[in-house]
């Protein structure tokens, strides 16, 4: 859900970037497919799309705003929530969906998420749901104006905490040039730290693991190309990825559609850039 394969060409500077296939509004409307990027947050709004069972990167909020939803994981029996906490690297299916989806992603390290204002007050089958804040976040999207600051300090999530400076830094630089190759063993040797301890660490403290990361980083930068006018191919491998196809496979296994499969409802996309 980052990236869009077909969105137009409008461009804007400023704290708002906006792309629009079509001259659409900003609404919550049914048929209207909305995201809003910036480093280290996406947000969704619209259908449900149908995705197929994956795993992120990185923990997501989704809120059913106008009907519960049912998602299915490995091993446990289908959940029935109005919010669930879906868990890094943990493959879940949302089998069954009424209108519009709310999904929340966030970066592990973005100082924008310090505050744990994304407590979920029940616990099923070791998954986390029901927001505090779902109602209010529902009423949010209810509106003809989206709010997303406040939609993002409502579904914000406690950050894992990075107690080791070598490794926030590798996340910072991961995070600003994500096109870069990313070696593991590389960013090990530089903080003087083995392999093994490096990939073990950066994964506790993160909130994923080392390789996840780097896909989540090169995904914000390909949107970013693709709104400053880059086609996504060109997008794609100036932001690190092999080819194409690179792109499209790892694009498929994050977020459990392709890039083209977003196309087919209207959409909108904003960059938020500050």
């Amino acid at each position: 859900m980052v990236v869009v394969e077909a969105l137009g060409s409008a461009f804007r500077t400023g704290i708002l970037a906006r792309m629009t296939r079509t001259a659409l509004p900003q609404t919550c409307a049914l048929d209207l497919a909305q995201l809003w990027l910036r480093l280290g947050h996406a947000v969704y709004l619209g259908p449900s799309l149908g995705l197929a069972a994956h795993s992120t990167a990185i923990a997501s909020l989704g809120v059913g705003i106008d009907a519960p939803f049912r998602v299915r994981t490995v091993g446990a029996p289908d959940i029935t929530a109005r919010s669930f906490l879906f868990r890094p690297r943990v493959v879940h299916h949302v089998v069954h969906s009424e209108g519009r989806m709310l999904f929340c992603f966030f970066d592990p390290t973005s100082t924008r998420v310090q505050r744990a204002l994304g407590a979920m007050t029940r616990t099923v089958d070791g998954f986390a749901i029901a927001h505090s804040d779902e109602g209010e976040l529902i009423d949010l999207c209810s509106g003809p104006e989206i709010d997303v600051e406040r939609l993002l300090d409502l579904a914000s999530m406690p950050v894992p905490d990075i107690r080791d400076p070598r490794i926030a830094a590798i996340a910072a630089a991961i995070r600003a040039e994500p096109e870069l190759p990313q070696r593991a063993s590389e960013r090990a040797a530089a903080a003087g730290l083995s392999t093994s301890y490096f990939l073990r660490t950066f994964a506790a403290q993160t909130g994923t693991s080392f390789r996840r990361y780097v896909q989540w980083a090169r995904m914000l930068r390909v949107a970013k190309e693709f709104a400053a006018g880059h086609d996504l191919t060109r997008a794609a491998v100036d932001s690190g990825f092999a080819s194409p196809s690179h792109f499209s496979d790892t694009f498929r296994s994050m977020f459990g559609l392709t890039p083209s499969a977003f196309t087919t409802v209207g959409s909108d996309l904003h960059i938020m850039d500050r």
